[in-house]
């Protein structure tokens, strides 16, 4: 049986995107040494004999922080957990914050797997997304980061975009297929309220919902060509570089979270820490807001499991047989040794299926 995961949040950016909605706040030296020391504060607390073979630092912009602090939580975890060798140490990048000589000293602390923002190698889009990068910097720092001896890497990719094109998003993809890459993770945009992008109403220059299906089927479709297999919603990968990390989240695996905005499912609960930097960094141990005392419901495995090309078990749906078999002949569902998943097609409209079946 595989391990718990690792998450740790780091809530620091040196600029919030124009379509970003997670928690994260510009960060001094000072800060980001503090949060150094709350997080191996908080993983003595937690300690256990339990295994971790899956670590993962998002945000925020992990690459941020030093190497060095990065070591330093990683020496940490192990001391505090069972770590084994082969454990997968995945950290968010930002390709602006990387250098050669920055990805070589990350690759010596430890990680493993880093998950890179590219989002497009469109240059008009990537300056419409507020992000800091070139597409020709996305691809050089692809290069030095295989480079520096990691052959574990995965790109992060944006559909329906304001102004988007199927013949732009195809570049972005036939060059990301050429890259020394493992991995691709591609997600359809969602204005969320708060950002710059709402408050421009971006959406009006967004595709429409017909025509961001046919995005996201064309991306299906190029990335299997290319030898990335989809093995959830949004994520491809070649055979083997599933994210082993996210795979825990979808399969009801326990994971602990620490920093401010950490979600867990740990000891049979689910939490999360507030989105407050200052106050984790003044807390001898972060505090835990319950969100869940009974975790992993049945419903909740239905729901999590069909987000996964695996699907579930056919027993699980045993009383929507009926639902079952119109949604195959629908070309939503596809049942195939005992087990019943999602088509690609059935994704885009998974939230209406999956009512249909919890009811």
């Amino acid at each position: 049986m595989s391990g718990i995961g690792l998450y740790f949040h780091v809530p620091f950016c040196r600029r919030k995107c124009s379509y970003c909605n997670f928690y994260s706040a510009p960060a001094t030296s000072e800060q980001m040494a503090a949060y150094t020391e709350a997080v191996c504060r908080n993983l003595r607390h937690y300690t256990s004999n339990t295994v971790a073979d899956t670590l993962y630092f998002g945000g925020g912009t992990p690459s941020l922080l030093a190497p060095e602090q990065l070591e330093q939580i990683l020496a940490c975890a192990a001391a505090c957990f069972s770590i084994p060798p082969d454990a997968e140490i995945t950290l968010e990048a930002n390709p602006a914050t990387l250098t050669p000589e920055n990805l070589r000293r990350l690759r010596a602390a430890g990680v493993n797997r880093l998950s890179l923002g590219v989002q497009s190698l469109s240059d008009a889009q990537l300056r419409r997304l507020g992000r800091m990068h070139t597409a020709q910097e996305a691809l050089d720092t692809v290069e030095a980061a295989a480079g520096a001896g990691f052959r574990n890497i995965s790109c992060d990719v944006m559909l329906a975009l304001p102004k988007q094109t199927p013949a732009e998003l195809s570049e972005t993809l036939e060059q990301m297929a050429q890259l020394p890459i493992q991995h691709i993770s591609a997600y359809l945009l969602k204005i969320e309220s708060g950002t710059p992008f709402a408050r421009q109403h971006a959406e009006q220059e967004c595709p429409d919902e017909d025509t961001a299906a046919d995005l996201y089927l064309q991306t299906v479709r190029t990335l299997e060509q290319a030898g990335f297999r989809q093995y959830e919603i949004s994520n491809f990968a070649k055979t083997g570089y599933e994210s082993r990390h996210n795979c825990k989240y979808w399969r009801c695996v326990p994971y602990l979270g620490i920093g401010p905005s950490a979600h867990s499912c740990w000891e049979g609960k689910r939490f999360f820490v507030p989105s407050d930097t200052a106050d984790f960094l003044a807390q001898p141990v972060q505090r835990a807001v319950l969100e869940d005392a009974q975790p992993c419901t049945p419903e909740e495995q239905i729901m999590l499991g069909m987000r996964l090309t695996e699907g579930i078990p056919a027993h699980w749906l045993a009383e929507k047989q009926t639902e079952v078999e119109r949604f195959c002949r629908l070309g939503f569902l596809r049942r195939a040794d005992d087990r019943i998943s999602m088509t690609p097609e059935g994704f885009l409209v998974s939230n209406t299926i999956l009512a249909e079946l919890l009811g």
